[in-house]
Order: C-alpha cells, then sequence, then structure tokens
C-alpha cells in the first residue's frame, strides 16, 4: 500500500504540489490565529457552593451549612472529591468532578442537589454557586493608589465598586472581577442602651425603625389633563441627615424620640476579612480579574488591559491603577521563548541536511518539508483546540529533528541509485530516467521509513492515558507531536518524492567523494570490523554498559515537575490562628517592605485574609504576597536563579509564629485547586474529633522538621482559635419569659452587629449597621450588662440569664467527603520530592502515634508522581509490545523486530547518565523524554537492520543458485550493510540531536521543563546511535547465522 502511494504521488504530482499550497495557506491562518497560553489548563472540573452566614462562628457554620451541604453534594454524579471550608460568616463547598466533565452540566447538577438540601439550612441562608472560574483564573490583578491624597480607603474601594468592577466584567472572557482591600463604606448606628433604657425602648423596635424609613414604592399609575403620570413614595435613606430624622418612639408627653436621641450615627468601615497593601508603603484597595473556565488567557488578559486603558480616563485626578500581577506577560514570554527555539532548530537541521549532503538542492527537499509539516500540525491544533503552550509548542519542537529523518533517508538513498544509474549508463540521466531512480529509491526505504515514523508516532501512547493533572499538562505535547510526527510520515510517502524528482538535479558528488561520508566512513568501518571480530567481547561490553546504567539510576531524586519559573514569586507564610485584622496589617506591611527592598523587585502586592470571590477561602491567618520581578538583564546578578532569590528573601524574613512558604502563583494556584496544598508536600489527618486532629498534626509537624531538607513545616491549628461564648441558662431565661433565640438576637444584633438595610445611592449600595458603641463591647464586664427586653417590657441585663466563657475551639474546619482534616504544609529545599517522602514517611512511622479511627494521607505534588508513576508502569509495557507489533508488520518475521527492540535499551545509557551529570531528578518530563527517546532509537534499529536486509539481497542475487551463505559472508554483508550506510544513519541521529540542542541551551520561560524532555533524548540518542552502528549489526549477525544454520 505504502509504495502504491508513493507511485500515485509520483504520477499526480502537480495534484500533490497544489494540496500542499492549499495546506500551506490553511497552515498559516491555523498559526497566526492560535490561542496562546504559558501552560495548558491543568484546573480541575470545579463547582464552588458559596454560602454567606454573616457574623457566625466556623464551628456554627459547619454544623448548619457546610456539614449539610457536603454530606448532600457527596451524592453528585462524577464528583471525587468534596472539600469543604467553614470559616467565620463563610461556607465554602468545592466539588471536583472526574475529568472530561463539562463544567456546565456539572453546575446543572450541583443546583440540583442544592434544591434538595435548601430545607435542611438555616432560615435566610442561601447557598449560591460561585463563578465558573477557579483559583487558577486568577490572570491580572490591579491596585488603586491615590497620589492627590484626596481619596481614603473607602473612597478608593467604591471606585474599585461601582466603577472599574462592572465594566471590567464585560471583556469577553471575564468571569469576575474581585474587590480586595480597602474599607466598605458603612452607615453604623452606634446605639446607647442605657438611653434606650430610659426611653422603654428595645433594640428590636429601632431595627424596625430603620428599616420602615429606607424604601422607595410604586403608587401604580394617576391620569391628570389627558396626561398619565407613574407615581412614587421617594424614602431612600440618602446620608447621615436623614438617619438622623427617624422617629424611633415618642416620650410620654408625646414629643418624638428620633434616632439621633439614642444613637450615634457615623460613617465607618465594614467588617472585613481581607487586607490589600502596596510595596510595604501602606494599604490600597485592588481588583483581581478571574478568567472565565476554559478561556484563552492572552486575550482575555489583552482584553482587560484595553478595557483599564478606557477606564483610567474616568478616574478622579490623582487616582492611578497600578498593575501587581499580569499573566499575559508569562504567557508571551513563554512562547515567545519556544517559538524562538523552533526557528533555531529548524535551521540547525537545515545546516545538518545540507552539511551531510553537500548538496544545496537536494537539502531543500527536507527543508521545503520541515515547516509544511509544523503548519500541518498547527491544522490539527487549531482544529482541535489546542493553545500554543509552552507544551503543545515543545511537542513539536522535540519532533524537529525526527520529523526530518524520513526526507534525509530517502534523499541519500535517491543519491545512491541516481549515482548508480549515471555509473551504469557513463554519463547524466535524461528526465525520465531521473524520475524512475527516484520512485525505485523511495520505493525502496518509504515502506521501512513510513513504519518507524509510525513507530515513534505510537511510541507516546503512555502520554495519553495519564490522568488528572499530569495528563493536561503533558497530553498537549503528545498531541502536537503526535500530529508533527504523522504530518511527517505523511509527507514522507507523498510530498518529499514529488520534491526531490524536481530539486535533485545536477552535478551529484558521489558518496566516496563526499568528505563527511569519507570522514564516518573512515571511522566506522574499522571499529565495525573489530566489533565483529570480537564479538563476544563485544556483547559483554554492551552488557556491562547497561548494568553500569543501574548506578546513576538509583542515584537519581524524583520530582513530578520541574519548577516552572514564571518571573513573578508568591510568597504565602501562614501565622497562628486568632490573629486580629490589625495585627495582620502590621505584619503584612513589614513583609512587603522588606522584600521591596530586593533590587529584583518590581513590585510587592500583599494580600491577607480573602478577597470577595468564591475562588478564594483564604483564612485570615494566610497571607498571600505577589512579588513582580524585574526582568533578569535588569537584576545586579542576571545570572542569579529565582530559587537562590527566594532562598536569600527567605533568610530576611524572620518572624517569630510566621511559618514561610515560597512558590510561584499559577503553580500554586493549581495545586490548591486539586488538593488543597499549597506547598510541595502536604500531609492530610483525617478524623471525628478536631482535638485529636490538632495533637496529631501537631506531632507530625515536630517530626518533620527535625529533617534537614525541610525548609518549614506548619500544622493546621484545628482547635486554636479564640471564642467568647454565652451560656445560655434556659432555666432563668424562661423565669423571664424570654426564649433562647430572643437572647440569641441580642447577641447577634448588638453585640456582633448587624447589616439591617442597604441605602440606594445612585449605582451604589451601602450597609447600615446597628450595633453598642465599641466601649460596650470590648471587655466581658460591659458585655455582662447588655440590656435584653422581656415580654413584659423591663428589659434585665444579659448577665442574668447567660454565662461569658472564654474557651478555645477551631478557627477554621476543614473537611474532604465530609470528614474533618488537619493539613500539614511542609516546604522543602530540595527538588527530591519523592526521597524527601520516604525519610519523612519513616520518621512519622516511628515518632507520631495515630489513634484509632483516623488516617494519614500524603497529597500535594507527591500525590500527583504517584499516580502518575503508577499508571506508567502499566502502560509503558503495552506501548513496547504495540512498537514490537509494529515492527513485526514492516519485517514479517519476529527475530528483527526484537534485535531492533534491544536498541532501546541502549537509548537508556546514555539518557540516564546525561540526566544524571546535569543534576536533574527523575519527574514526569523526563519519563516523557524516554517514552520519546523509545520511538526515535527504534527507528535507528530498523535502519540499520533495513540496509544490513539490502546488502544481504544483494549478495544473495550476485551468488544465484547459492543455497545459503555461509558465517564469513554473512558477517562481511552485515559489515558492507552497516559501514557503507553509515551516512544516513548519522544524518538521522545528529539531525534529531542537533534539533535538541538548542532547548538544552536554552534559558527562558519553560526551558527547565523541556530540558528535562530533552535531556534524555540527546544523551540516548549519542549511546543508542554508538551502540546500534557496533553492537546491534554483531547481535543481528549472530541471529542471521544461526538461522542460515537452522536451513541447512
Amino acid at each position: 500500500m505504502i509504495r502504491a502511494i508513493i507511485d500515485a504521488s509520483i504520477r499526480d504530482r502537480y495534484l500533490v504540489l497544489i494540496a500542499t499550497l492549499f495546506i500551506v495557506v490553511i497552515g498559516v491562518w491555523a498559526l497566526r490565529n492560535v490561542p496562546l497560553d504559558a501552560i495548558p489548563d491543568l484546573s480541575d472540573v470545579q463547582v464552588i457552593v458559596f454560602t454567606e452566614y454573616p457574623g457566625q462562628a466556623p464551628q456554627v457554620v459547619e454544623d448548619q451549612v457546610t456539614y449539610p451541604l457536603t454530606t448532600a453534594m457527596l451524592a453528585v454524579p462524577g464528583a471525587k472529591v468534596v472539600r469543604g471550608y467553614s470559616f467565620f460568616g463563610f461556607s465554602f463547598v468545592y466539588l471536583i468532578f472526574d475529568d472530561g466533565t463539562d463544567m456546565y452540566w456539572a453546575r446543572s447538577r450541583v443546583l440540583e442537589y442544592l434544591n434538595y438540601v435548601s430545607s435542611r439550612l438555616p432560615a435566610g441562608v442561601s447557598p449560591t454557586l460561585g463563578p465558573d472560574a477557579t483559583g487558577v483564573g486568577w490572570v491580572y490583578e490591579y491596585a488603586l493608589v491615590d497620589r492627590s491624597g484626596q481619596y481614603d480607603l473607602a473612597g478608593l474601594r467604591s471606585i474599585q465598586d461601582w466603577y472599574l468592577r462592572y465594566p471590567l466584567q464585560t471583556v469577553p472572557g471575564v468571569s469576575e472581577v474581585a474587590s480586595v482591600g480597602g474599607f466598605v463604606k458603612q452607615y453604623q448606628v452606634e446605639v446607647d442602651p442605657n438611653v434606650l433604657l430610659a426611653y422603654d425602648i428595645p433594640l428590636s423596635k429601632v431595627r424596625h425603625a430603620i428599616r420602615r424609613s429606607n424604601q422607595d414604592v410604586g403608587g401604580r399609575l394617576v391620569e391628570m389633563a389627558e396626561t398619565e403620570y407613574m407615581v412614587r413614595g421617594l424614602g431612600y435613606i440618602q446620608g447621615i441627615e436623614d438617619l438622623k430624622q427617624i422617629p424611633v418612639g415618642v416620650d410620654a408627653r408625646g414629643t418624638p424620640i428620633r434616632l439621633e436621641d439614642v444613637a450615634n450615627i457615623h460613617l465607618g468601615p465594614e467588617l472585613r476579612r481581607g487586607v490589600a497593601e502596596l510595596d510595604g508603603e501602606g494599604e490600597v484597595a485592588g481588583g483581581i480579574v478571574v478568567m472565565r473556565y476554559g478561556e484563552n488567557a492572552l486575550a482575555t488578559i489583552e482584553g482587560v488591559r484595553e478595557k483599564l486603558d478606557q477606564l483610567k480616563k474616568g478616574l478622579p485626578q490623582g487616582v492611578e491603577i497600578v498593575t501587581v500581577y499580569d499573566r499575559g506577560n508569562l504567557i508571551e514570554r513563554a512562547v515567545n521563548n519556544l517559538r524562538g527555539k523552533l526557528i533555531e532548530e529548524s535551521i540547525v537541521v537545515s545546516l545538518i541536511t545540507i552539511l551531510f549532503l553537500l548538496h544545496a538542492r537536494s537539502a531543500l527537499v527536507a527543508i521545503v518539508s520541515l515547516p509544511i509539516g509544523i503548519l500541518m500540525a498547527f491544522i490539527v491544533m487549531h482544529w482541535q483546540g489546542i493553545n500554543a503552550n509552552i507544551m503543545s509548542l515543545g511537542g513539536i519542537a522535540i519532533a524537529i529533528g525526527a520529523m526530518v529523518d524520513g526526507a534525509i533517508v530517502m534523499i541519500e538513498n535517491a543519491h545512491k541509485h541516481l549515482e548508480q544509474g549515471e555509473r551504469k549508463k557513463g554519463g547524466l540521466l535524461d528526465p525520465d530516467e531521473r524520475w524512475k531512480a527516484v520512485t525505485g529509491a523511495t520505493r525502496e526505504v518509504g515502506p521501512p521509513l513510513f513504519f518507524s515514523l509510525l513507530i515513534i508516532t505510537v511510541s507516546f501512547l503512555p502520554v495519553f492515558t495519564l490522568q488528572a493533572q499530569e495528563g493536561r499538562l503533558f497530553t498537549p505535547l503528545a498531541f502536537t507531536k503526535t500530529y508533527a510526527m504523522a504530518a511527517a510520515a505523511l509527507l514522507a510517502i507523498t510530498l518529499v518524492p514529488v520534491l526531490m524528482g524536481y530539486f535533485i538535479r545536477g552535478r551529484i558528488l558521489p558518496e566516496s567523494r563526499n568528505p563527511v561520508n569519507r570522514f564516518l566512513h573512515w571511522i566506522h568501518a574499522p571499529v565495525l570490523r573489530l566489533a565483529i571480530n570480537w564479538r563476544w567481547s563485544t556483547l559483554l561490553v554492551a552488557l556491562l554498559l547497561l548494568g553500569g546504567s543501574l548506578y546513576p539510576v538509583l542515584k537519581l531524586g524524583s520530582e513530578f515537575m520541574p519548577p516552572l519559573d514564571e518571573g513573578d514569586i508568591l510568597y504565602m507564610p501562614t501565622t497562628f490562628p486568632g490573629l486580629s485584622i490589625t495585627k495582620a496589617r502590621e505584619l503584612l506591611q513589614q513583609t512587603d517592605k522588606i522584600l521591596k527592598t530586593f533590587p529584583e523587585v518590581e513590585s510587592v502586592f500583599g494580600k491577607v485574609g480573602r478577597a470577595e470571590t468564591a475562588t478564594d477561602p483564604a483564612p485570615l491567618a494566610m497571607i498571600e504576597t505577589t512579588v513582580r520581578l524585574r526582568p533578569k538583564d535588569k537584576w545586579p546578578d542576571p545570572g542569579k536563579s529565582t530559587k537562590d532569590l527566594m532562598n536569600e528573601m527567605d533568610q530576611a524574613i524572620r518572624f517569630p509564629g510566621l511559618a514561610n512558604a515560597w512558590t510561584m502563583p499559577v503553580k500554586t494556584r493549581i495545586d490548591m485547586l486539586s488538593t488543597g496544598i499549597k506547598t510541595p508536600v502536604g500531609i492530610k489527618v483525617s478524623g471525628p474529633d478536631l482535638e485529636v486532629l490538632e495533637k496529631v498534626a501537631g506531632s507530625i509537624e515536630q517530626a518533620v522538621k527535625r529533617l534537614p531538607d525541610t525548609l518549614s513545616a506548619f500544622a493546621d491549628k484545628a482547635a486554636g482559635g479564640y471564642y467568647l461564648d454565652f451560656d445560655i441558662r434556659r432555666d432563668e431565661a424562661a423565669r423571664y419569659g424570654l426564649t433562647v433565640g430572643d437572647i440569641q438576637d441580642v447577641i447577634q444584633t448588638a453585640i456582633g452587629g448587624m447589616n439591617i438595610t442597604w441605602t440606594v445611592e445612585g449605582l451604589e449600595r451601602y450597609p447600615v449597621n446597628l450595633r453598642y458603641p465599641r466601649e460596650l463591647r470590648d471587655n466581658l464586664e460591659e458585655l455582662k450588662r447588655a440590656l435584653i427586653s422581656t415580654p413584659t417590657g423591663s428589659q434585665i441585663p444579659l448577665s442574668l440569664v447567660a454565662d461569658l466563657q472564654m474557651r478555645r475551639g477551631p478557627p477554621a474546619i476543614k473537611t474532604e467527603d465530609s470528614r474533618p482534616n488537619a493539613w500539614v504544609y511542609v516546604d522543602i529545599t530540595t527538588s527530591d520530592i519523592g526521597g524527601y517522602v520516604a525519610r519523612a514517611k519513616n520518621i512519622v512511622e516511628d515518632q507520631v502515634v495515630i489513634p484509632p479511627g483516623y488516617t494519614l494521607a500524603w497529597s500535594g505534588q507527591f500525590e500527583y508522581m504517584e499516580r502518575a508513576a503508577q499508571r506508567l508502569r502499566i502502560v509503558v509495557p503495552v506501548t513496547l509490545l504495540i512498537i514490537f507489533l509494529l515492527l513485526y508488520l514492516n519485517f514479517r518475521n519476529i527475530s528483527e523486530p526484537l534485535v531492533v527492540m534491544l536498541s532501546i535499551p541502549f537509548g537508556l545509557i546514555g539518557g540516564f547518565w546525561l540526566v544524571y551529570w546535569l543534576g536533574f531528578n527523575l519527574s514526569v518530563a523526563v519519563a516523557v523524554g524516554f517514552i520519546a527517546l523509545a520511538g526515535v532509537a527504534a527507528e535507528i534499529g530498523v535502519l540499520v537492520l533495513t540496509f544490513i536486509d539490502h546488502e544481504l539481497a544483494r549478495c544473495r542475487h550476485d551468488k544465484a543458485g547459492v543455497v545459503r551463505l555461509n558465517a564469513r559472508e554473512i558477517m562481511q554483508a552485515v559489515h558492507r550493510g552497516a559501514s557503507e550506510r553509515v551516512r544516513p544513519i548519522a544524518m538521522t541521529a545528529t539531525a534529531i540531536i542537533g534539533g535538541l540542542l538548542p532547548i538544552m541551551w536554552s534559558s527562558g520561560t519553560g526551558s527547565g521543563v523541556m530540558q528535562r524532555i530533552a535531556a534524555p533524548m540527546v544523551g540516548g540518542m549519542v549511546s543508542v546511535t554508538i551502540l546500534s552502528l557496533l553492537v546491534l549489526p554483531v547481535i543481528y549477525g549472530l541471529v542471521l547465522q544461526w538461522q542460515e544454520h537452522r536451513r541447512s
């Protein structure tokens, strides 16, 4: 079939050229319109259920909201993890769905189950779905700064909430714009309980009066003088004066008692659970742009930039928008770096082709076919919706050398046939004879080349089977490499024969006079003869080399993925629970100021607590500081790595009770989405009792801190929060005719403060809060004297019906699948995660006692690594079997595929040694490199055996009538077949290695990941080429001798 396709392509060569032109035009269009991103979308399909329960403690939120929700959500189809968080006043339930689940189908199913559970929730509590986005979608962050001094934090927050936020949400791809920092303006009504007592006015009456004094109503229509008028009753509160005039009762003489008579009314900040700070200079307000799930990141960011430029014109004088995080810069750096490497690789491969052939027209065949194959890959990428990112472009990058293999071997074989034809004719060939020679050359090597390129394509099957985060990361690379190699295989039997017929003409330098070929033959032929003569010693040396590769294997560490240098740093320390927001703000400013002193730093944007979005479940004890770095060429020491800079920063920030953690923004948000763990290693302890969880987690923290590679370890203080409990004495309350609810209303409103209504001021909305003055709420004695109205009209102090106790309890409650959890976050100095976890497991097992009913699970990147390793252990052997079957289809016997398969372990020798020499750890990226190596190693083996088979066939043809060849003749044929055709094999290997060298030398964004993929291929290609040219012929010769002996 392959030969028939070659014949048809040459016969209808004009149609092939026209089809190629169409492909080029469509490919250029696809190249210009393919979406761009830094890395593939690694986020799980996630649905967030967010519930506000204002003023409620975490345990109350857990018992009344989170637990009913999580237990109901466990039954949602396709949900693999249900993670619950109960914070002060908020409940978050995160549902992580199976890979491949449609986001909007998942959201609709969650809504169905919310309908079932709504009756089990407290009155007035209404759970809502979070945005169709995840924390990974935080693509752009900005801060509002007032240079004029005219606007306070409340004013800046109002600009963010009511001027910037909603226009930004109109940008295509934006799911939500979350406000962070500043103060939300609040009308604060601080009633004096003593005055209320004097006027005999209960607090509930004040609350009712304020609500009744803030509304507009409609009175339908009236018709006057043939004109229709719409009737309105205007009653919205417009300011403090309106509040002061609200009547709350009358005295004994009928004089109205206004709100200003019983309360102090003023503007103030609403209770907040988040602070934002810029450069250590003070608080700011800001916004976080959250991208919708599955959208084009760069297009969304460009739309946000454009919209902000428009909105800047309407800002008050002196107010500026400062960009504090822009993922677009990372995307542009990563894609530009890979695009540059693709161009460099293409140039290197083209120069190698010209150097080996010393015939510019012939080299043009490979040079022209290469970009066409790349464009074909881009066409399929665009059709499938794959973004251009470091992984998808990396797939093409590691394929470039192998893509020209087919063209190289065909061109070299065509040179051989044309040279033989001219020698037989004694002169130059005419056009018909030249086309005939080209056809014969392509028919001869076309089928084995097609199958060898198909083997390279199939060798990536294990990558397609990877699951979860590792699957989403490497599947685009596998797709694009597969498309590129499939395009190369197709072009090798269609376009390349046509181009050879047109381009390979004129004077062709004979192989015997080609200096490159003569040099290769001069080196290879005597060494191969020595290997054949000392065949058993050769095999022993090969076995020793293979066994020696065990040394680097045993010395290599393991990690999930090498870190991607994003060009920004995320500093995420954790403090002890119970920290006040005032102290948190002070700590945030101190750390930001220290970080801004580093000359490599462009800006420091710190956030403590949460932003106003369901995608941010951060407690007040967690700081997130985004450190934007200057370009490397502006650093005092451009050779310094980001990791070194992190270490310097870590040494500079040493505060008691602050556990440092240093990472990258995108990476951390992906990890926190998938596992909830923000550090490379996490330990999840689950069980029924929070106090036991805290104790066990604390013991684990102390145990792992003893390991020298532990940078920091911090255990959740599952019961470390501070509570002021009102223990209501039911019998005493009953004596006064009071229910528990009556007393709790006072606790909730007067002491806690309650937003009872919202003002409507044009497009802006602000809350009105009712509570006691601060001086009556900041000590136990005053709280005991808080007044409660009884059904008889009298008012009694709270101490008569309740006891006040200060206790410890949960600052926040985490659950997975409705089971309480305490997590231990471990940041490490080594990149060998697998080795660290192995040592940590031993020390935890020896020193920590896990009570019955409690379980321990290792999470973080280690969880991904274990999952990927388990999957590869199953799939790699299956892939090797498929490669063997393809080889069988090519050779139609068992012995030759078995010999070719030996080239794969030959590649492991150089691959492992180079990975070890470069100091890399074993990772999924390195495993992908070895998987790619298996295909190209098999291709080298196929070429060696194909050329030996051709030489054997010629020998049998020359010795017509001879039943069999003797051992000496077989070895001579093996020597000639391997040594005389060393040029195409050397060209193939050099093109693959040369195509990967620009990646190995690169230092741009994404290079760390790509180097781990390229290193096994470069090292493996060196060893597989040498051993396939020297050892494989010896093994094949021995097999042939045995077969000939059996025939006799």
